[in-house]
């Protein structure tokens, strides 16, 4: 066994940025981990399903949006829209046939986007803590108003996170999310499969996203899968199980 990781590919995009990544041959549907806010691909969900899929042939990939992790690019330059069509990119340029997207919190939002755009390539969603419209109720609506007056005038701020580095708030994101808001929409023409679990301890997103996300979805198979002492990261080893017994039924196991 190789005990020193192998680095990642870069996927050169057409402005000029590179995205990490890393991919793993194997059967379809594939599997493709979108990671959350200024998280990275080598958290525990990410490899986790690496290891996973690998052990049963199946095709994967994970890899960093831009200003995260081993790809380029600042983190206050990124947005829904642009981290969006880093998405896409990766479903274009790096996979073949059918994909079951997994997205963890603003991942969540990413795989739901990118269904709508892609829906010929989605063969199912799986959701964790989905963070849908998340720079409403998770950023700015948690700024007091001299904070809000501080980031109109120096459009970039930076905050505690309960995560490790702090939060960096750029308003261009705020604002440029709005185009991408899903949560006001009547329906979300969406027909694949979908599974969203979501902890119900959880302090940033609440599971009541998940809910709102739920309903408005066409597709007839959706369930909302709940975990009582759940948090945020979904990160247990329970919440792993959870995860990869999920995505097996998703392929048609039990």
């Amino acid at each position: 066994m190789n005990i020193f990781p192998s680095p990642p590919a870069r996927l050169t995009l057409a402005d000029g940025t590179l995205l990490a990544y890393h991919r793993s041959p194997g059967a379809a549907p594939g599997v493709i981990f979108l990671g959350g806010f200024t998280s990275d691909m080598t958290g525990i969900k990410a490899t986790t399903l690496e290891h996973w899929c690998r052990g049963r042939g199946q095709a994967f990939v994970r890899f960093d949006y831009s200003g995260h992790g081993a790809s380029s690019g600042q983190f206050a330059d990124g947005s829904i829209g642009r981290w969006a069509e880093e998405v896409l990119a990766v479903l274009d340029q790096l996979t073949k046939g059918p994909q079951i997207l997994v997205g963890s919190s603003m991942g969540a939002w990413l795989m739901l986007l990118t269904a709508l755009t892609r829906p010929e390539r989605i063969n199912g969603l799986l959701g964790l803590a989905c963070a849908a419209d998340f720079t409403d109720y998770l950023l700015w609506d948690r700024l007091d108003e001299p904070l809000r007056e501080r980031l109109r005038r120096e459009r970039v701020i930076s905050l505690p996170s309960p995560y490790g580095e702090p939060y960096i708030i750029a308003l261009h994101l705020i604002e440029e999310a709005v185009h991408h808001r899903l949560l006001e929409r009547p329906k979300l023409p969406i027909h694949c499969p979908v599974r969203l679990i979501h902890g119900m301890s959880d302090a940033d997103v609440p599971w009541q996203t998940s809910i709102r996300v739920a309903e408005k979805l066409t597709s007839p198979d959706v369930r909302v899968i709940l975990v009582k002492d759940g948090e945020h990261t979904l990160s247990r080893e329970p919440d792993l199980r959870l995860l990869t017994r999920t995505l097996r039924e998703m392929l048609g196991e039990r």
